[in-house]
């Protein structure tokens, strides 16, 4: 299924004139070009380019026929962003080109998604290292210009699966801190010896040195390496990187698989993949904004925040937090329900959000969410007892009993909780029974 965003295009994408152009949608005035002029380092943006389409074409898991590759490109004041999942939504590629990278202006701010055809990849695959590359940026069309022409794209629907990753990414990247960082030559020693054919296993990484060590084992520190062969779309882009980072959430012994983003810097631009915690899973079911959705205000914040958010490179939240008159947990709540609709992301590097200009459907948290419907249905029907640090919830002929941990997780007595230990989000009993207690506080303050 796709979701279709509004956006007029004057032209298709091209290539030609010895010019890259591309373009987004949006902005006050008809037909704004959000930017328009070269890229600094050509052959380095065109390899980076042509990595987040291999990405969007590629299913990981269970390999068929390339899916979709039609990467969203957005324009935000002083860089551009081209962002894309594989076709099984297990990675998330992202290309930054930054100020460094630009010779330019972005002059609106808007976000529109692209088809990569044959022509364009081939296009881009011919951009040598004194070859200029020109973009221009816009609502109507995607215009890549260099030495050997034109390529005009048009515009295509964004895959709902999209959206929803969009969503489940933001929340789960915000926890992430620096792991470790490599130098250009150790990082493509490490990437070139990891064990090949390993899509379906599970390592982890740990700083050695100047390098990293691979463990089958969790240990406090390491980051986490699922599928070792989807960080393929990283090879070709080795030899411009000045550094890898590597990002991921705290890691304890014990630790079940968990996500990754594993960063190749240039200096004017930056590469980046985000990986699902186990090769088989998509991005998409994760289920970690169902806990900053399941809030009564939440839809009236996500309105309020949505209106204060400027086209800044990052995003503020204390700020935001300042102006809208609410605290900052209330603003991160806003901006995953905005990622429901694919308008924010989060910024590893930068530790910080940005936001895409598509447009806000408050309903959608509701339709792509069942447990957060589930949860609001048993609130309605008075089926959640709450109990101290446990609740009972009655689900149909089911009795089934949440317990609240020490560390402010949930546990559950159902089926799917006892399935997925919590690595997927919250069952929508646990869910039902954390909406209750937090809306008890609220009732008493």
């Amino acid at each position: 299924m796709n979701a279709v965003q509004t956006y007029r295009y004057l032209a298709p994408s091209a290539l030609g004139g010895g010019a890259l152009a591309l373009q987004t949608s949006g902005g006050p005035t008809p037909n704004p070009r959000f930017f328009r002029g070269f890229l600094t380092t050509p052959q380095a943006a065109a390899v980076g380019l042509l990595a987040v389409a291999e990405v969007a074409r590629t299913r990981y898991h269970r390999p068929v026929d390339p899916a979709s590759l039609d990467p969203v490109v957005t324009g935000s004041r002083d860089r551009l962003r081209f962002e894309s999942f594989s076709g099984c939504c297990g990675v998330y590629a992202r290309l930054d080109a930054l100020p460094e990278g630009l010779d330019g202006d972005v002059v609106e701010h808007g976000t529109t998604n692209v088809d990569v055809n044959t022509p364009l990849r081939e296009a881009l695959s011919r951009v040598g290292g004194l070859d200029p590359l020109h973009m221009s940026v816009g609502p109507d069309d995607l215009t890549v210009s260099t030495m050997n022409g034109e390529v005009v794209e048009k515009k295509v629907p964004l895959p709902v699966r999209w959206l929803r990753g969009f969503a489940e990414v933001q929340v789960l990247a915000a926890r992430f801190e620096p792991r470790a960082e490599l130098s250009a030559a150790e990082a493509a020693t490490f990437l070139r010896r990891l064990p090949k054919g390993g899509s379906r296993s599970v390592l982890w990484v740990v700083p050695a040195g100047r390098s990293l060590r691979l463990t089958s084992r969790p240990v406090p520190g390491a980051a986490c390496l699922a599928g070792p062969s989807r960080l393929v779309a990283l090879h070709p882009m080795l030899r411009f990187a000045k550094t890898l980072r590597v990002y991921g959430p705290t890691v304890r012994a014990g630790s079940a698989p968990l996500p990754s983003v594993w960063e190749l810097d240039t200096g004017a631009l930056r590469l980046s993949l985000t990986l699902s915690p186990e090769p088989y899973r998509g991005f998409s079911g994760e289920g970690a904004a169902l806990t900053a959705l399941a809030g009564d205000d939440v839809v009236d914040d996500a309105e309020l925040v949505s209106a204060l958010l400027s086209w800044d490179p990052t995003v503020d939240v204390d700020r935001l937090a300042g102006e809208a008159g609410i605290d900052a947990d209330r603003v991160r709540g806003a901006l995953a329900q905005l990622g429901t609709a694919g308008r924010v992301g989060y910024d590893v590097s930068e530790a910080a959000y940005f936001h895409r200009v598509m447009p806000y459907d408050a309903g959608r948290a509701e339709r792509d969410n069942p447990r957060l419907v589930g949860a609001r249905a048993l609130l309605d029907a008075g089926a959640v007892q709450a109990d101290g640090a446990s609740a009972t919830i009655r689900s149909g002929d089911q009795i089934y009993r949440v317990r609240l941990l020490p560390d402010g997780a949930l546990t559950c007595t159902c089926p799917w909780w006892a399935k997925h230990r919590g690595q997927r989000g919250p069952c929508r009993h646990a869910l039902a029974a954390r909406m209750m207690v937090t809306n008890r506080v609220e009732e008493r303050v």
